[in-house]
């Protein structure tokens, strides 16, 4: 058993993303019942309705799961006493400063995990505490650091300045891209866009089937002056890009972004007016299917592809 999977207590060390609007307790249970760790995404959701997920995860599997949770919103805490009071194993924090919260975390006994888009607060979350990092480089949907760091430069650059465990996030779906995470150093992999699309996420069926119709290039870095996030091509995504383009200050693009642009597009299916967020992966998502099938079919990629690798003859 490697590092992750020992550390999380799962048979693969394989994680699925606690993603806004897509990751409820019905995708987090499938998840970690096929063998890998299922995230709760708590960014959208209130304290209250974080308790119930948990509660009903806890119902669905017999097996470790987690939940993500977004420093950067005023309810944080209120999540972090939820988690405690379930006795959640497992909290992976994200967008915010690991230092406030990780030893009141640690200290109910929870394993912690950050998210980290760069070596110098990947140094700052191991310096606070955390049991392992995830690594995430530009490819990744959702919002993501400034750096512009991808995943392949990224992985090793903070393997070479840390102790701590480092799982790969970004541009990552198969069996193959797994590998290469591992190969860079990485001991497990956090998978998003894969499983936004899986039968058990909460998104609208709307926003699944624009995902799996996405090809090459169908996604644009949009935000950049706010906080950069990969867009789906629509008319929300137009229009923010022509605002940028007449160099929009950053009140007017939170003007035309207003609240619930994410809910709109991910969680209720306006693939107009909608933010619709998600990897460049996007590309080579091609059906719906169940997180289950999808976990095993990147677990049985993987095997094939180390064992071509081993055959390689300099």
């Amino acid at each position: 058993m490697n590092t992750i999977s020992s550390l999380l207590k799962i048979q693969y060390p394989i994680i699925q993303a606690g993603m806004v609007w897509c990751s409820g307790w019905r995708l987090a249970s499938a998840v970690s019942n096929a063998g890998g760790l299922g995230l709760i995404g708590a960014g959208s959701m209130s304290p209250e309705i974080l308790r119930e997920h948990i509660i009903k995860c806890k119902a669905a599997t017999p097996h470790s799961f987690g939940v993500n949770i977004p420093l950067i919103y005023s309810h944080a805490l209120e999540q972090i006493h939820v988690a405690i009071e379930q006795n959640v194993k497992v909290v992976f924090t994200s967008a915010g400063n690991p230092a406030i919260f990780t030893s009141r975390l640690k200290d109910a006994g929870i394993t912690v995990v950050h998210v980290v888009a760069n070596s110098k607060f990947a140094k700052k979350a191991e310096a606070s505490g955390v049991d392992a990092v995830v690594a995430e480089g530009f490819e990744a949907g959702g919002h993501n650091g400034r750096e512009e760091t991808t995943t392949m430069c990224l992985i090793p650059l903070i393997k070479e300045q840390i102790s701590v465990p480092v799982i790969a996030a970004g541009g990552i779906s198969t069996g193959r891209t797994m590998l290469a995470a591992m190969a860079l150093g990485a001991e497990g992999v956090q998978i998003g866009s894969a499983f936004a699309v899986a039968k058990e996420s909460s998104a609208h069926a709307n926003f699944k089937q624009k995902v799996i119709e996405a090809g090459e290039g169908d996604t644009r870095l949009c935000l950049k002056s706010l906080t950069p996030v990969p867009l789906l091509k629509n008319s929300f995504s137009s229009e923010i890009e022509q605002a940028e383009l007449r160099g929009a200050d950053k009140e007017i693009l939170r003007g035309i972004l207003g609240k619930g642009r994410a809910k709109l597009g991910i969680f209720e299916g306006d693939l107009a007016a909608g933010e619709l967020e998600i990897g460049q992966v996007s590309g080579i998502l091609k059906e719906v299917r169940p997180a289950a099938e999808i976990l095993k079919g990147i677990v049985l990629e993987f095997e094939r592809a180390k064992s071509r690798i081993c055959e390689f003859d300099w």
